[in-house]
């Protein structure tokens, strides 16, 4: 798995807007500005997100940007697939190396190491909410259910 830069920026806009939930919208810019991020991705992930139900936009002067729904109800799987679109690619699905070989139809004994791995990602990712991540390091590995440095 490769965290790309839409996942990463995704979860860091995300999770400031999880931080200030209730306190009104933002602007993107401002968002940008506070993470160090470049603006132009902020607005674009921003989209991506409004675009997934996780975050509204407001217009006008104090309009902006808030989560769509509580921080609770955010998680990270749902914050990389509106960001990335997807959390794992197998890469036999889409860059098959032999076609005959890394067909569907084909039988494959590494191929259900990738689905495995898939789902244990996506089932991690789906257990952790935006308000987990506003925990310190050390409890997000305890609700993870992870031992740090394991």
């Amino acid at each position: 798995m490769r965290v790309t830069t839409w996942a990463e920026y995704g979860l860091i806009v995300s999770l400031n807007l999880a931080k200030r939930a209730g306190q009104g919208p933002v602007a993107a810019r401002e968002l940008a500005e506070q993470e160090r991020l470049p603006h132009d991705y902020v607005e674009q992930i921003l989209l991506r997100l409004r675009r997934a139900g996780l975050v509204d936009s407001v217009r006008g002067a104090k309009g902006g940007y808030h989560l769509g729904r509580e921080p609770q109800a955010i998680s990270v799987k749902d914050v990389i697939e509106a960001s990335e679109h997807v959390t794992f690619e197998v890469n036999c699905d889409l860059h098959p190396v032999d076609p005959q070989r890394c067909s569907p139809e084909a039988s494959c004994s590494i191929r259900p190491v990738w689905r495995m791995l898939e789902q244990r990602i996506n089932d991690l990712l789906a257990g952790i909410s935006l308000a987990d991540l506003t925990h310190d390091e050390p409890q997000l590995y305890h609700i993870a259910g992870v031992l740090a440095g394991n």
